[in-house]
């Protein structure tokens, strides 16, 4: 059975739950810190002294959410390990070399499963360090804009309030930008830094399998809607551990009888390069819909191009816009801080809701997944 990322991709759900509810219920807390005594002439005054109060709850937030967090990781990765390992055991099933390690299929390779876990921290880290300050100079921010701007004359309090409330918000808690310059807030970052993980953990589990009775080479599936990233790695042979860049090697044929194998010599394979090459060049990103299975020489043939369907990679895209549209306005419902304002989030959620059903019923190979839309808030 090939691996893939979307081996792994159910187990950051969780996760990823856990991420959202910790930014609904901070969004939640500021909004209701921003609209106690609202009405008040001394309001920014009231506000700075309540700083405290307001950060004591961030931070209790925070810690339950990086305590929940790292359990329910490491679970994942554990899971994610074996179902890769797994998948080695199902593919080699008919071949005498399975058996050795279908007697092992429940014994995760733990110095592995550590690796990912530290790295996954390591990754996640930014997001619980920034957290507390990032809501505190968002609550700042606001008061200090919304105090300006009554001074002014050109609105009320509390909606100027909302308005700043709204942006920070649609930029989420964080603010969090990662190396490659792209913003990213608490759920998302999250998200997309397990899903990563949790496909490297099934990939490796594959591989270490493979490694144990000898195999040297994978192949690359061949996906529609396949990426740019991807595309240069399409039906490719790939060394687990080997040699970078294209090459050509000799081996024997995998399976042949001795008899045969004599008058053939031995098999040549074309090499694209190796995984870690691959992977570095963006192979098996979070999304990706490629797999990777066993080569034998002489056996394994390049898998046939799909047929092209009537999606296009664009469309894909336009669906996850179309997701982040439904999680902002979600969020912008937890910020709420007026009847009012929830009503008319809750009419753009609906809206771009709308909009989904329309884009998948347009585009027969899209299907909808309702849990990349959720903010983990009931509406």
């Amino acid at each position: 059975m090939p691996v893939s990322p979307a081996l792994a991709e159910d187990l950051a759900h969780e996760v990823k739950g856990l991420y959202e509810s910790a930014e609904s219920a901070l969004l939640e807390r500021l909004a209701a810190a921003l609209e106690a005594d609202i009405d008040s002439p001394r309001w920014a005054e009231l506000k700075l002294a309540a700083v405290g109060d307001l950060r004591s709850a961030v931070e209790e937030i925070s810690a339950a959410l990086q305590q929940d967090a790292d359990g329910a990781i490491a679970r994942a990765l554990i899971t994610a390990y074996n179902r890769g390992r797994q998948a080695a055991i199902a593919e080699m099933g008919a071949l005498d070399i399975g058996r050795g390690l279908f007697a092992r299929r429940t014994v995760p390779n733990a110095p592995a499963v550590d690796r990912l876990a530290a790295s996954m921290a390591q990754d996640t880290r930014p997001l619980h360090t920034r957290i507390t300050r990032a809501v505190m100079d968002g609550f700042r921010r606001i008061v200090a804009r919304a105090t300006g701007t009554v001074l002014l004359g050109t609105t009320t309090r509390r909606q100027a309030s909302q308005r700043a409330l709204d942006e920070f918000a649609d930029r989420g808690i964080t603010g969090f930008v990662d190396r490659a310059g792209r913003s990213w807030n608490l759920a998302s970052y999250a998200e997309m830094a397990v899903r990563s993980v949790t496909a490297r953990a099934a990939i490796e589990g594959h591989i270490d399998a493979l490694t144990e009775i000898g195999t040297t080479l994978v192949i690359v599936s061949d996906s529609p809607l396949e990426c740019p990233l991807c595309a240069p790695w399409e039906g490719e042979i790939l060394a687990i551990n080997g040699q970078s860049g294209p090459h050509t090697l000799r081996m024997a044929h995998a399976i042949q009888p001795t008899a045969l194998l004599a008058r053939t010599q031995t098999v040549a394979v074309h090499v694209a390069g190796s995984l870690p090459e691959a992977r570095a060049a963006g192979l098996f990103h979070p999304n990706c819909r490629h797999s990777l299975s066993i080569y034998l020489p002489g056996v394994t043939t390049r898998p046939q191009a799909p047929p092209t369907p009537g999606t296009t990679y664009a469309d894909t895209q336009r669906q996850r816009e179309i997701e982040r549209h439904i999680r902002r306005w979600k969020r912008r419902q937890a910020a709420s801080m007026s009847e009012a304002a929830f009503r008319k989030a809750g009419a753009k959620v609906r809206a771009w809701q709308a909009e989904m059903r329309e884009h998948v019923a347009a585009h027969d190979d899209l299907r909808r997944k309702p849990q990349r839309e959720q903010t983990n808030r009931a509406i």
